[in-house]
């Protein structure tokens, strides 16, 4: 059977999409049936998909006017997430869409019920949990090979410059209309790493759910939401995780996590390329790199589509990620600036970084602390938030 394909989004994270589909669509039976952007230029390899003659529409709606296709593929800015994913699925699409869902939890359960409503599916691209290493991981936690969980901590420094927030919807809470963004570090780049602490603690293929959440929120960069994070998270179970992401530091720290249990720590560090598991026994067990096959995301896709089988990351394990930003957010009413005496400008696009905020940062995780908690003099402690029953965004005020 031959999978159809609408690719709406081809420029920014929309070119990985379209070099795998272009490079691979012909051993894995898939055809390109139409391309939705208002910008078409930002793709890599337009030429390619124009020489194909593939044709071009500048809205979703355009193109199910008088088109159909097997599988959407959404690889838009947040706030579109919604509304295009709800309109494909009712034109009779399936759906993979970039992470995040969406801004808020109540986007998230409409897209819900309209999956519900419609039998299709849709897949939600946080890549590592279509990964071979994740997903092994995931099956040991659920089996108690490591024994109870114990708490959970994420690291990434990922820096940005000014070019990365020259994007109309970079760093906005809302846009010209008044809908939600909620673009941050925790809510687009790294998002993955949050995500991943609630998707490996999930019975089956679902995630843990959040239960309350504490963060600080900082920022460096003239923009209106976060650059720079720290979370603490309980689950439902009783579970912390602990996450710290800034865009704001000068030097990078690719993504390094620890997660204790009862008999193993499971450790993950980017240049090692592995997930490693030490058992209290002495044993270890190496799970592999959660970043092989950034792509498993969208085959695995086509696959379901040809013949029914379940996603690894669908909506409802990908809504605890969701979840959890609404109450980050509504943790701190208003966004800290970082002390302008400890900013620095380097380079060329201009990069703004917080001095001494990686080592605070790293100091925190190694000791399990919030910065208010570490003595860290500009740090601004946020307030805890009930996550329970969390429905709406903004619940409060």
């Amino acid at each position: 059977m031959e999978v159809t394909v609408l690719l709406v989004g081809i420029g920014g994270y929309g070119n990985i999409y379209v070099d795998n589909l272009l490079d691979e669509h012909e051993k894995k039976g898939v055809k390109i049936v139409g391309a939705v952007d208002p910008h078409p230029e930002g793709c890599r390899r337009l030429a390619e998909l124009e020489q194909l003659q593939i044709p071009f529409f500048e809205t979703t709606e355009d193109f199910y006017e008088k088109h159909s296709a097997d599988l959407a593929v959404i690889s838009t800015p947040i706030q579109f997430h919604c509304q295009q994913t709800c309109l494909a699925l009712e034109k009779g699409s399936n759906v993979l869409c970039e992470k995040p869902i969406s801004a808020t939890i109540q986007e998230a359960r409409a897209m819900m019920a309209k999956e519900a409503e419609t039998g299709r599916f849709v897949a939600v691209g946080y890549q590592w949990s279509f990964s071979d290493a994740i997903l092994s991981l995931k099956a040991d936690v659920q089996a108690g090979v490591l024994g109870r969980p114990k708490r959970l901590k994420t690291l990434i420094f990922w820096p940005r410059n000014e070019e990365y927030y020259k994007r109309s919807w970079a760093g906005k809470q809302k846009d010209s209309q008044g809908n939600w963004i909620l673009d941050s570090v925790a809510n687009n780049a790294t998002a993955h790493y949050l995500h991943n602490m609630f998707f490996i603690l999930g019975k089956g293929l679902l995630s843990a759910e959040p239960a309350q959440v504490t963060a600080e929120l900082y920022r460096a960069n003239e923009i209106e939401n976060y650059d720079t994070a720290a979370a603490r998270v309980y689950t439902t179970e009783g579970v912390e995780l602990l996450y710290f992401a800034s865009h704001a530091t000068e030097q990078r720290q690719n993504p390094i996590f620890t997660y204790e249990f009862e008999k193993a720590t499971v450790t993950y560090q980017q240049e090692s390329g592995e997930i490693t598991a030490v058992f209290d026994d002495g044993r270890r067990k190496v799970y592999g790199d959660p970043f092989k096959g950034l792509c498993n995301k969208l085959w695995l896709a086509v696959d379901a589509v040809r013949d029914g089988r379940e996603i690894p990351c669908g909506l409802k394990a990908a809504s605890s990620h969701t979840i959890c930003i609404n109450g980050m957010q509504e943790s701190v009413p208003e966004i800290s600036k970082f002390p302008k005496e400890l900013l620095r400008q380097t380079g060329q696009p201009k990069q703004t970084w917080v001095q001494s905020l990686a080592e605070g940062f790293s100091s925190c995780y190694d000791n399990w602390q919030l910065p208010s908690e570490g003595g860290i003099p500009w740090a601004v402690g946020g307030r805890e938030i009930d996550l329970r029953g969390y429905e709406f965004f903004p619940s409060r005020g």
